[in-house]
């Protein structure tokens, strides 16, 4: 029940993620500092990622250091992408590259992880379908072609 409820809430935030993202570049590219941006995030959404934003907010607040706050998150989560992302942010604040054009990149890099993933599911469907076809649709499909023969065949051989 609990690994249930881990992965449900991982599939959250995996889902919420671009979105996250693209609110947080737009926030930070319109002239909001970092701080604001994931104010602004977490009275615009309503899900796991913006509880788990609100929770850094808090810990920045209480005189944690943003990264740290940050990087618990990451580790909190569970979730890869998350923690790639945050992973990119510490390193970017500790190099001093404008975090805009890294929330842009990455922002970018999610894009195409959800079409690859999208992608991948695609290709694993006709898969799936193949034993529902196999179990209930050729058995069917085999009675309906194969019993008007079927019947004269018994009919042929009863009148001999």
């Amino acid at each position: 029940f609990l690994n249930n409820k881990i992965k449900g809430r991982q599939k959250e935030l995996r889902l919420a993620l671009p979105n996250a993202l693209d609110l947080l570049t737009i926030s930070v590219e319109a002239g909001l500092g970092f701080d604001a941006a994931i104010g602004r995030l977490t009275e615009k959404f309503k899900n796991a990622l913006s509880d788990e934003f609100a929770q850094v907010l808090n810990e920045i607040r209480l005189g944690r250091p943003r990264l740290e706050a940050l990087d618990d998150m990451g580790r909190r989560s569970g979730v890869e992408e998350l923690h790639t992302f945050i992973q990119a942010l510490i390193q970017s604040e500790q190099l001093g590259v404008g975090i805009a054009k890294v929330l842009r990149i990455q922002s970018e890099e999610m894009r195409r992880r959800r079409r690859q993933r999208a992608e991948e599911q695609a290709a694993q469907a006709p898969l799936k379908m193949l034993f529902p076809m196999i179990g209930c649709i050729f058995p069917t499909l085999f009675i309906v072609l194969m019993g008007p023969a079927v019947i004269i065949i018994i009919h042929t051989f009863q009148h001999k």
